[in-house]
């Protein structure tokens, strides 16, 4: 079965967590939540989740795809070498990568933006212009094996979007 990484850190987005989760497997992948360590994260509630695997154990042969939710997890999962490098990894192989909202500040970090077309929250589009990206305003952006959403309203077309580059 292939699998499909999901990055966890503190104060994730809960929904942008959880719908690809499940969409995911719905469309026939199984999925692994992958943190800096094993270990229970804190959504931006109260709810928690369990990261199975360490990013530093992790291999970009070993994930179909990659997906970095948003909330502020991704300003904590940019401070983390392991995550960067697969995110940065996973992209060099062309493999499906997929960031919502505030998941840009990660790709950023992986330095896999420049000369890129994508999305994300707009409060972080002076970053990813920064970084070198071409913002598009709109809700769903995919480009090559890239795909980047706004807002966590636009998750259906989001994983959708994620599903069908395989």
């Amino acid at each position: 079965m292939k699998l499909i990484g999901i990055l966890i850190e503190d104060y994730f987005d809960e929904r942008e967590v959880i719908y690809p989760y499940y969409r995911v497997q719905e469309a026939g992948f199984g999925v692994v939540v992958i943190g800096p360590k094993v270990a229970t994260y804190h959504g931006k509630t109260p709810f928690t989740i369990d990261a199975t695997i360490a990013a530093e154990d992790v291999k970009a042969d070993d994930l179909a795809g990659l997906i970095v939710p948003g909330g502020f997890a991704p300003d904590r999962i940019r401070r983390h070498k392991s995550m960067t490098s697969l995110i940065h990894d996973i992209d060099a192989q062309k493999k499906p990568l997929g960031a919502v909202c505030h998941g840009g500040w990660a790709l950023i970090s992986a330095k896999v933006v420049k000369g890129r077309t994508l999305t994300g929250f707009m409060s972080i589009r002076e970053d990813l212009e920064h970084a070198g990206a071409n913002y598009l305003e709109e809700r769903v952006v995919v480009a090559g094996n890239l795909v980047t959403a706004q807002h966590v309203d636009d998750l259906p077309g989001f994983v959708k979007a994620f599903v069908d580059l395989f």
